[in-house]
């Protein structure tokens, strides 16, 4: 396959940015890999596992020369960095990032950055409970969603180039306005990762269950909600703050279904939990017949893997 931009600038060198790094190598996407981390140590680390090309020590001199700057940054970072790197960005260059919340990091990023360059707001749906420049791998988006939210006035060709680096790296690809992003993804992933969060936080303060039994015995639902809440508190927390509106709205819809469930619960009656069960099992069945999950047990993962398809 060949080559679809020239220099590819990471800045950030955790689990997405990582993976984009193996996927554009391996499948000969871009001509150079670059990237920075403002941790010494991430930077050290890539450097030992051959991450990319070069890893710079400075985001200035990674995206120096760049024709694509991924921010890979957690949502609270993006607009300092964006300021940062503002000044050394050549024109014609694109701008993405792969920030789980979209209307908060246009706003954060967009006033910093010069006329003459292309903001394509992005999201990749995929992850694992991994992080850091090690936990990539190459296989990481494939038949997983790429979301771009450009902004109303982005240019077609730098867009569809875009679309054709992360359609190359075997994601599914789509766009949609940056606040309907927000509000679906408060659905489909925010609002679930603060429950699974809160699940393990009730288990911790019932001391009628020992922590030993906790572990010891979790059966399937306790034990994959701790694995959404191993996911990395920095970018949790950054994501909640910046998704406060939709966050809450979802969460007091989930209130309200949480407390007909109760009542039902209290009442006895069996054929509303029936009914709104087989209801919501259906949507669980949807999500596995478009390809986004399995029906085994582990969630897909390899028995030794520990990572999502």
């Amino acid at each position: 396959m060949s080559a679809i931009y020239d220099r590819v600038a990471l800045i950030g060198l955790g689990l997405i940015a990582g993976s984009m790094a193996h996927a554009l190598r391996e499948k000969g996407l871009a001509r150079e890999v670059v990237g920075y981390a403002r941790s010494e140590e991430t930077r050290k680390t890539a450097r030992e596992i051959g991450l990319c090309d070069t890893v710079y020590d400075s985001a200035a001199e990674a995206v120096a020369k760049a024709d694509l700057v991924v921010l890979a940054v957690p949502v609270g970072a993006m607009g300092a960095v964006a300021q940062d790197i503002a000044p050394h960005l050549a024109k014609g260059t694109t701008i993405t990032d792969v920030g789980s919340v979209k209307q908060s990091v246009i706003e954060a990023v967009q006033p910093h950055l010069p006329e003459d360059v292309h903001f394509i707001p992005g999201h990749p749906l995929a992850g694992t409970e991994h992080s850091g420049p090690r936990a990539g791998f190459a296989s990481l988006f494939e038949n997983r969603w790429w979301l771009l939210t450009p902004l109303p006035d982005s240019p077609a060709a730098p867009v569809e180039k875009l679309v054709g680096l992360v359609t190359a790296m075997g994601a599914k690809c789509d766009r949609m306005e940056a606040a309907h992003h927000d509000l679906v993804l408060a659905v489909t992933s925010h609002a679930p990762h603060l429950i699974a969060y809160t699940m393990v936080g009730v288990a911790d303060h019932l001391r009628r269950v020992t922590d030993e039994e906790v572990i010891q015995y979790s059966a399937a639902g306790f034990r994959d909600f701790t694995r959404i809440a191993a996911s990395d508190p920095t970018m949790w927390r950054d994501v909640f703050l910046h998704n406060k509106e939709a966050t809450l709205d979802i969460l007091g819809r989930f209130t309200e279904e949480l407390f007909t469930l109760q009542r039902a619960i209290r009442m006895g009656d069996g054929q509303q939990l029936h009914d709104y069960f087989t209801r919501t099992r259906s949507i669980r069945r949807g999500i596995i017949e478009a390809g986004q999950d399995t029906e085994a047990p582990d969630f897909g993962r390899g028995a030794t893997s520990g990572k999502m398809p």
